[in-house]
């Protein structure tokens, strides 16, 4: 890679994290505001009375999940019933029905903030349906990811109670005064970057190798906006937002890596400020940027090496990558996409050099908390720090305290709960397609491109994507078959909500306890020491959960 090609990446990285820091404290004190004010707006009491909600009444947690997981059940239902109604639909494109397992995939995908897609969206999907579904769940999916989040934070921050708030008044909020209006301001700026808006059917184009393609228009800037900001991925055109019409330029492709970091990194401001501990915020943050930062520098590194005689001819490995954005702004897109659940992808990370592409399928095993989807990341690092206190109160003879609040078994228990589901489904899943013979044979023969190791990544990619609710896949991996749609959609709600559930029994549980004095003993936790010892935890469950598997996969592959 020339002098200049390097020099333009470290530009765009500078820029992105003065933006990030700039952005971090009126964000975050504004998503503080935004959970913790008394009043509601005059649009919000017209909703909750058309929904018959009383915004004053609180609820436990128990309360709280069912309120969230009927809200996601109906969410589910009525997106799959529209995908398998599309073709009487106005708007449609003439397109037929999305087959069942396809549209239970799309819908369990979307529901669950994961936006995984096994089909060719402008080939599968019309403008109703990309509009009235899954532009709306990139919304209601991330304002419930936030609401869990603030719950959890409200169970640190209270003494002695029952209760850690309302699920409809968080849900609400988190649409009307954050991402509707963070999501209008940034569609603007992508229409002017060129981004694609309307309602236009198909155009027949002229390739530059003389042949002729039929493109859609659409609706394109209104749903990638929200998209990125939701931490969400699905593309509104197969290549993502890899798509000059998704992403035109390189300046839009940093807006873009802005819009997906811009929430989840200043959401541990928002902690701060609600458990009255800025301090408290800084460390998470800092812990959530390290890792970030070795991430993003450690796949820019190997793809820039790029092992081989033609990556050294380009100057890298530029397979799969779109001139326009180079290796820095493909893998600056890349770890920040998987490093959070996004999802969305700029390049194909299936062409990644074979180490390469274990970074991202890595960032997703980290349990994506670097800075994670928005409200997903904090919550799942906060999770952490109450195992890191733990592993901490055993180093020094202790009962375990975090804000205050004793850790005792229950809490320990509804951690370890939360951190073993993933793995469960993504170690589960990996094998039992390649267990089970009929199943092997349909994924041997038909999903997987290449045999061998990269074979056994590309499966093990997709089920790390569906359970984290990230989204993204290994390209060359065929999933619209009757088994791994299935399979994927089922990972993904799982994935999803199980995780949900512990952390609001944790809210629960440490809303009902009263603040422990501060001793000479207690753990300071707003420290470098700490941050250090929650970042050596995170990485060290991931190392020891996953290593064996990635072992047979990308490390065998990279290490040829």
């Amino acid at each position: 890679m020339d002098a200049a090609a390097i020099g333009f990446g470290i530009l765009q990285a500078g820029v992105l994290l003065v933006a990030l820091v700039l952005l971090y404290r009126p964000l975050g004190d504004a998503i503080a505001r935004i959970y913790t004010g008394a009043k509601d707006l005059r649009v919000e009491r017209g909703i909750y009375r058309l929904i018959g909600v009383d915004p004053t009444a609180e609820q436990t947690w128990r309360s709280y999940a069912r309120s969230l997981l009927a809200f996601s059940v109906v969410g589910l239902i009525l997106l799959y019933l529209l995908q398998r109604a599309q073709a009487v639909l106005p708007l449609s494109l003439g397109l037929p029905p999305v087959p069942e397992p396809i549209a239970f995939n799309t819908a369990a995908s979307f529901v669950a903030n994961t936006n995984w897609q096994s089909y060719s969206p402008e080939q599968t999907v019309g403008h109703l349906v990309q509009l009235a579904g899954l532009t709306v769940q990139n919304f209601v999916s991330a304002a419930v990811g936030i609401a869990v989040a603030v719950a959890l934070v409200r169970g640190f921050a209270r003494r002695g109670s029952g209760t850690i708030g309302n699920f409809w008044v968080d849900l609400i909020r988190g649409l009307v005064r954050l991402l509707v209006p963070v999501a209008v301001l940034g569609a603007l700026v992508l229409l002017a970057g060129g981004v694609a808006q309307n309602l236009a059917g198909f155009t027949e184009v002229q390739t530059l190798s003389g042949g002729t393609q039929a493109l859609p228009g659409g609706p394109v800037a209104s749903q990638e906006v929200i998209k990125l900001l939701g931490t969400n991925g699905g593309g509104f055109y197969n290549a993502n937002s890899a798509h000059p019409f998704e992403n035109p330029a390189p300046w839009t492709n940093l807006v873009e890596i802005l819009l997906i970091l811009a929430i989840p990194f200043s959401l541990p401001r928002a902690f701060g400020r609600m458990i009255g501990d800025d301090r408290q915020g800084y460390a998470i943050a800092g812990v959530m940027a390290g890792i970030f930062l070795v991430s993003t520098a450690a796949l820019t590194a190997l793809e820039a090496a790029g092992n081989g005689a033609a990556p050294a001819l380009a100057g890298g490995a530029m397979e799969g990558k779109e001139q326009r954005f180079g290796i820095f702004g493909s893998t600056l897109f890349g770890s920040a996409s998987t490093l959070t659940s996004t999802g969305a992808v700029n390049s194909m990370h299936d062409s990644y050099t074979a180490l390469g592409g274990m970074i991202p399928m890595l960032n997703m095993m980290l349990g994506e908390v670097a800075p994670g989807g928005v409200g997903s990341g904090l919550y799942g690092m906060l999770v952490l720090a109450v195992l890191a206190v733990f592993v901490g109160g055993l180093l020094v003879g202790r009962t375990p305290e975090y804000l205050g609040k004793r850790i005792g078994p229950r809490e320990i228990t509804l951690a370890s709960l939360y951190i073993l589901v993933v793995p469960t489904l993504v170690l589960g899943g990996t094998a039992l397609s390649f267990a089970l013979p009929g199943i092997r044979e349909e994924v041997v023969s038909t999903s997987i491109l290449n045999p061998g190791p990269h074979g056994l990544s590309e499966v093990l990619y997709a089920f790390t994507s569906a359970a984290n609710n990230n989204g993204s896949a290994f390209a060359g991996l065929t999933a619209s078959t009757p088994w791994l749609a299935t399979a994927l959609g089922v990972a993904m709600i799982l994935g999803r909500f199980l995780p949900i559930v512990f952390v609001l029994a944790l809210a629960g549980s440490l809303a009902a306890q009263d603040r422990v004095p501060e001793t000479a003993g207690t753990l300071p936790t707003h420290r470098p020491q700490f941050a250090g010892l929650l970042a050596a935890v995170t990485v060290i469950v991931t190392a020891l959960t996953y290593f064996p598997v990635l072992a047979l996969g990308p490390l065998a592959e990279g290490l040829v």
